[in-house]
């Protein structure tokens, strides 16, 4: 059943146009470029549906694997420091982006940061420059049921032990932006502590 699943997350990635853009096999993000679906307001401006974005995906099969007892510290610190290096991996890749092919922003939508939350998760995405908005998906309640199922299935192919802390109808996401000028400036440059 693990592998049916991590095929059809591969048609998937390869059918909406995620790429890996680097061969390190500790880095945990691939990349997306596509057009936003709808207005999204950002404490520094707002970005107009249309507008092109990158999207930042979870590389599932890179994800440090999490301790049977669920994340403690080390697997946490581990994880934020790969994380750093991903962010900075794919700045550099796509700084030169130009024209019609420059994004306006950055987002990544994950389940790691229940928006509402004052977990670390949250502090740790707000240092990183991320603002966090509620995520919105455009089929409304019937498309997050069918989205928490696939992720409930990828989190159990890929990671079972994040299960622990998930349950399927109460998975809620949280989106986390930051415009693109701002990420290049934070992460294509030297390397800056947090």
């Amino acid at each position: 059943m693990r592998q049916l699943i991590r095929w059809v997350d591969g048609w998937l990635r390869k059918r909406l146009g995620v790429f890996e853009f680097s061969q390190d096999a500790d880095c945990l993000v691939r990349l997306r470029i596509s057009r936003l679906g709808r207005r999204v307001d950002l404490p520094t401006d707002a970005l107009p549906a249309g507008s092109i974005i990158l999207e930042i995906h979870l590389w599932n099969e890179h994800i440090p694997p999490i301790p049977p007892l669920g994340p403690d510290i080390a697997w946490a610190s581990r994880a934020g420091r790969l994380f750093l290096r991903s962010l900075r991996s794919a700045a550099l890749y796509v700084r030169h982006l130009e024209g019609n092919a420059r994004p306006l922003a950055v987002v990544a939508t994950t389940v790691l940061v229940p928006f509402g939350d004052p977990s670390g998760a949250r502090s740790f995405f707000t240092r990183l420059g991320f603002h966090l908005i509620p995520a919105h998906n455009p089929v409304g309640r019937f498309g997050e049921f069918w989205e928490n199922f696939y992720t409930w299935y990828l989190m159990w192919a890929y990671n079972a032990a994040s299960l622990r802390t998930k349950q399927l109808l109460r998975i809620r996401r949280t989106e986390a932006w930051i415009p693109f000028d701002e990420f290049l400036r934070r992460y294509a440059s030297d390397p800056q502590p947090m």
